[in-house]
């Protein structure tokens, strides 16, 4: 059996074990008899005052008062407790080193059964120290009751000991269905074991945690969901033991909100510049729908098909009505791999035909958004009518659906389809608006890629439609020429050639490049073509026919430069008259295989104006090839022209060779896969006997 514990043992014991106030206060414990002798001196008295037990016990308690006080008060509250009342009251007693001290003494008495009479229990402490706590209590009761945060007291075993008002109203509980129980057992609907492993953390370290998040739904609001910002600091009794944890509450779900929007926001804006630079790049229709669905997926939706109408994808201008339904090209599908969603869906290429009362059509007729957020089996039955792929959509897990038309300049070209899966939310407001702006892009994108394709086409129409078709050369000149337009990604430019027959068996070989693309280039060029076929017939000289080709291009009303080079030369005699307006020189084939750029002055693009066009005079061997070629051959990015003309001499170098071997090898080796530019080509060789078959 346990020894009795000690009386002052006890008292300090069952102080520190309370924890608060009482803890961080030291007590002295005083016993008297009933005729006031001190018969009992513990060691907090002995901190308290300075006197050690021997020298305090059997003297009287008020001989302990300071010299100076009013020693009827202390004569007197001692006797009020004698008689069988407590008291309480404010002394000075002397310590021991000679000063007074201010203490608060707490009287009762202790009935003696033996000796009829009442022994005093006197607790004393310092005023000083008790008032100061007493103010810290007062504070920490106002901020608890009135605080607008939640704070809640929890022991060390995490069950609740005292919650404020405002954590009650959090909770929507009672403080008493808080006390003594854990908040896993009180709101199963929050992450409580995560906030609970954070508490046994601040517990065991001393560490706080603050700004934890709490979220779900508590009996305040059972139909919503919110964020709490929690912290959580160790409370600790004077000897730094842990006796708790204080838990404060903010409820933060407006600002998470408004912080999410915000987000979300951001990453709105994020996507559209995205959109901005990577959408239409290319002017090409399938890159541009593909872009589109590579672009939403997964950052707006888990799979996404882009269709386009089928008219636009075979190059035909599209209608205006969809009374009779529509044919879709799809054109774009993202992911193309991994996703059972996306192969359950039509593939690339595919023409689909929707009638005029299927969804698709009725969304395009609308050219509004189509947003079904809830997909479930009564939403699909309507277009389960015409095909079973939205059922089939339904059991992948497709809960959200979305359809956008894509629209340009008052003209539906399309429409985009956004499925989600998953966890992720259903589609809402935010997201169609976010659709709409990425589909009014691509529909952009869509739109410019068939206008310049169209352009496109009729530029290469006019061009090629301007070229020589049928060039028969003169006797003794051999012809080979070439024309490559530029890759799709290019516009068509101004590039031409031609070979006149000329009086005495002469004979005009010229080549331009008018300068810029497209169908202007192209209208000029052939402006020029024609010029000069009219005045080379005439046998004008070539500076005086220079200068009517620059009076030609002065009567535009924009402004158009042209290089050009025209060569006349009598295959007889071998002899060539060299005019350049700004062009690259030709290149000379000798029988004996040397090669050479013919030195001529290189003059100024036509159009200039004010200029003196030279001409220069050569004489070639019979046998000898004449090379005649655009820009377009010779440049080539991040080379030196001077490099590219060498590449050009080294080619020309070759073994004898048939004019169109030399074309093709010029082309074949100069020319890149996606060419910037117009390239003309013409190769001539003079003085070739009529009954002497080309070589091979």
């Amino acid at each position: 059996m346990h020894e009795e514990m000690p009386l002052d043992d006890l008292i300090s014991s069952a102080a520190q074990d309370a924890g608060g106030w009482l803890g961080a206060l030291p007590v002295a414990l005083v016993a008297t008899s009933s005729d006031g002798m001190i018969v009992r001196w513990n060691h907090g008295a002995q901190q308290l005052l300075g006197y050690a037990p021997p020298e305090v016990l059997g003297r009287h308690i008020s001989d302990l008062l300071h010299p100076g006080a009013d020693r009827s008060l202390g004569r007197a509250l001692w006797e009020t407790a004698a008689t069988g009342r407590g008291v309480m009251g404010t002394v000075t007693a002397w310590h021991s080193k000679g000063h007074p001290l201010e203490l608060e003494i707490w009287a009762c008495p202790v009935p003696d059964r033996r000796h009829g009479a009442s022994a005093v229990l006197v607790f004393a402490a310092d005023a000083h120290a008790a008032r100061r706590i007493r103010g810290s209590s007062a504070v920490w009761d106002g901020l608890f009751a009135r605080s607008p945060v939640g704070i809640g007291v929890l022991d060390t075993e995490l069950r609740f000991l005292q919650v404020n008002p405002a954590l009650e109203a959090m909770n929507g509980l009672a403080e008493s269905a808080h006390v003594g129980r854990r908040l896993a057992e009180l709101l199963p609907e929050v992450n409580a074991d995560e906030m609970e492993e954070a508490m046994r953390e601040v517990l065991a370290t001393g560490e706080p945690v603050l700004d934890r998040r709490r979220t779900g739904r508590t009996p305040a609001d059972p139909d919503h969901d919110h964020v709490w910002s929690c912290s959580y600091v160790r409370v600790e009794d004077p000897g730094g033991r842990p006796i708790g944890v204080i838990a404060s509450l903010l409820d933060i779900t407006l600002q998470q909100r408004d912080h999410t929007e915000v987000e979300a926001g951001r990453r709105r804006l994020a996507l559209l510049s995205e959109a901005s630079s990577r959408i239409g790049a290319s002017l090409d229709l399938e890159r541009t729908a593909q872009e589109l669905a590579d672009l939403a997926v997964p950052h707006l939706a888990s799979a996404v098909t882009v269709d386009v109408l089928d008219s636009l994808a075979r190059g035909i201008e599209p209608g205006t009505g969809l009374a009779g339904g529509v044919a879709l090209r799809r054109l774009g599908k993202a992911p193309l791999t991994g996703s059972a969603v996306t192969q359950t869906l039509a593939p690339l290429g595919r023409t689909l035909i929707f009638p005029a009362t299927a969804p698709y059509t009725q969304a395009l007729a609308a050219r509004q958004s189509f947003l079904i957020a809830q997909l479930d089996d009564r939403t699909v039955a309507t277009a389960a009518r015409h095909s079973p792929k939205p059922a089939q959509l339904l059991e992948l897990g497709v809960h959200s659906f979305m359809m956008t038309p894509l629209i340009a300049r008052d003209m539906v070209l399309g429409v985009a389809t956004f499925y989600r899966t998953g966890h992720t939310g259903p589609f809402g407001s935010d997201d169609v608006t976010l659709a709409g702006e990425l589909a009014a892009r691509a529909a952009i994108s869509i739109d410019n890629a068939r206008l310049y394709h169209h352009e496109h086409e009729t530029a290469v129409v006019l061009q090629r439609s301007m070229l020589p078709q049928h060039v028969t050369p003169p006797a003794g000149i051999e012809i080979a020429h070439r024309y490559l337009p530029a890759s799709d990604v290019n516009e068509v430019g101004g590039d031409w050639y031609d070979v006149l027959p000329l009086s005495g068996g002469r004979a005009a070989l010229l080549i331009g490049d008018v300068m810029g693309h497209g169908i202007a280039a192209a209208a000029v060029m052939g402006r020029l073509s024609a010029t000069v076929r009219a005045l080379g017939r005439l046998d004008m000289p070539p500076t005086a026919l220079l200068h009517q080709l620059e009076a030609t291009l002065a009567d535009l009303t924009d402004p158009m430069l042209a290089t050009f080079l025209y060569v006349v030369c009598d295959p007889a005699t071998g002899h060539c008259t060299v005019t350049r307006a700004g062009h690259p020189p030709p290149a000379v084939i000798q029988p004996d295989g040397t090669v050479y750029l013919v030195k001529t002055p290189p003059g100024v693009p036509l159009g200039v104006g004010g200029i003196s066009f030279t001409t220069t005079d050569i004489a070639l061997p019979p046998g000898s090839t004449l090379v005649l070629y655009t820009d377009g051959l010779i440049e080539a990015r991040s080379r030196d022209i001077d490099e590219r003309l060498d590449e050009l001499t080294g080619l020309l170098a070759a073994p004898e060779q048939s004019l169109d071997h030399l074309c093709d090898s010029l082309i074949a080796h100069l020319v890149p896969a996606s060419a910037d530019d117009d390239i003309a080509l013409l190769a001539a060789r003079i003085g070739v006997p009529a009954h002497q078959p080309p070589p091979v």
